[in-house]
């Protein structure tokens, strides 16, 4: 075998390795975002209409919340939000608007008292997503139904039900990942489906 033909054989194999090494990485890490975001990892594809850019966006999101410094609540605050919640769920029976509208508020409090600036929703869900991935999607649901409410005053009281059921459920976790115990949730008066639909027809 000649030197030229030598070294392009070297070059070959080289090429061949270094990409089969930057696959492995792609896999790696599309298979690690998947586990670390579940279902939002699938919304932001579909958002970004591409795989490449959705990971990129993932993993930027994530590097952002990391500088963050997220921390935990003080139990006296993990409590005080606690019964503010009991109240917001109250509220509901009376007056369901307002009760949502306290809902959303309250669930921006609890982010706020974590470290989670307040910005634009988007940027708020997206900060969310990398610690909560699992609830995040109730998040928009809820904000979804609580907007639609606000400009246009057309949701039903089943829709601002289940509003309140995806913002118990962000707000739960919330209380309850930061504490590290189910303390922070009175789960005797804690929100469900049925509670709330047999509240409402009473």
């Amino acid at each position: 075998m000649n030197p030229q033909t030598m070294w392009t054989l070297i070059a070959f194999v080289a090429i061949v390795a270094a990409f089969g090494a930057w696959m492995l990485w792609r896999k790696r890490r599309t298979e690690d975002l998947r586990a670390r975001f579940g279902p939002e990892y699938e919304h932001t594809v579909r958002q970004t209409g591409s795989v490449a850019k959705a990971e990129d966006a993932l993993e930027t999101r994530a590097k952002r919340v990391e500088r963050l410094h997220i921390r935990a609540l003080a139990h006296e605050d993990a409590a005080r939000f606690n019964e503010a919640w009991r109240q917001v769920q109250a509220q509901f029976v009376d007056d369901p608007r307002a009760a949502v509208a306290e809902a959303d508020r309250l669930v921006g409090e609890v982010m706020q008292a974590r470290g989670y600036p307040l910005g634009d929703f988007d940027r708020r869900v997206e900060d969310i997503s990398v610690d909560h991935p699992n609830v995040v999607m109730n998040y928009r649901a809820a904000r979804e139904i609580a907007q639609e409410q606000r400009e246009q005053g057309k949701a039903s009281t089943e829709d601002m039900r289940q509003a309140m059921v995806h913002y118990r459920l962000l707000f739960a976790e919330l209380l309850e990942k930061l504490v590290g115990t189910h303390e922070a949730v009175d789960h005797q008066t804690e929100l469900t489906e049925k509670d709330m639909k047999g509240r409402i027809e009473n």
